[in-house]
């Protein structure tokens, strides 16, 4: 992990140290590297000064640290999974809770601090869901899908100017021309239609990638290069939301330079 958390140099100290059995050396760099890191993940100052004035308790600093930034990206990336679940079958209540079950164990600042971003996004579209009332702070397709699930509920759809807004901005992301556009806004149950062909649209979209991609990385590291390049032809052969041809774009690119003479 990179960015904010810069954790690349620890998890390279933890692989050669813990997985490949090279000593340890606490050099000045390799302790400042702990001592920060540490404090990152939740160890005291103070723990962690005392754990380097030894050998094997900054070694076992070391593991402790690595499991922690392990177990809480593995904790968070599985909540995001089930919560997003969750959230898609109209449970937000259930997807909060989820959230709530990471902020009750998870102490390393960086993961707290992602599980409440999500845990408000949550909240917020539950209220959109709730209440059929946009919140502009909120991701465009996240609050189309409270308000479709709202709408398949049985409650009416409110056309107001915010929606139609929402609308004339997302339906070029799934590559719907601005006449189908402005045909649908005539009517609720038109922009109800033009809400459900966008979130259809992505949803095809991220699936036959995410087919493609999982078979691709198989015929790529299996040294068939041709069939990999082919899986992107296929989907760039029929794809047509702009995001998911972008992302097909650069996959074959890549594939391409791994090509004699790329």
């Amino acid at each position: 992990m990179s960015g904010e958390t810069d954790w690349d140099d620890v998890w390279e100290l933890a692989r050669a140290v813990l997985e490949n059995g090279a000593p340890l050396n606490l050099t000045d760099e390799t302790r400042a590297l702990l001592l920060r890191v540490a404090q990152e993940v939740a160890i005291s100052k103070q723990d962690a000064e005392d754990a380097l004035r030894s050998l094997p308790a900054a070694t076992t600093m070391l593991r402790e640290i690595n499991r922690r930034i392990h177990d809480g990206s593995w904790r968070l990336t599985d909540a995001r999974n089930q919560a997003k679940k969750l959230r898609e079958e109209g449970d937000f209540d259930g997807a909060q809770q989820v959230m709530r079950d990471v902020l009750s164990v998870e102490v390393v600042p960086h993961y707290r601090e992602q599980a409440k971003i999500a845990l408000e996004n949550l909240a917020g579209l539950a209220q959109v869901h709730a209440t059929g009332r946009l919140n502009p702070n909120l991701h465009d397709r996240q609050q189309l899908a409270a308000l479709s699930l709202r709408a398949q509920r049985g409650h009416t759809l409110e056309l107001t100017d915010d929606l139609r807004a929402l609308l004339r901005r997302t339906a070029p992301t799934a590559a719907i021309s601005d006449t189908e556009t402005e045909e649908a806004l005539r009517s609720p149950e038109g922009a109800e239609a033009l809400m459900g062909m966008i979130l259809s649209r992505f949803r095809e979209s991220e699936r036959r990638f995410l087919d493609s991609m999982y078979q691709m990385t198989s015929l790529r590291d299996s040294g068939d290069l041709e069939g990999a390049r082919q899986q992107m032809r296929d989907v760039l052969a029929v794809e047509i939301v702009p995001q998911y041809r972008r992302m097909a774009e650069e996959q074959l690119r890549g594939l391409d330079r791994l090509l004699p003479g790329g």
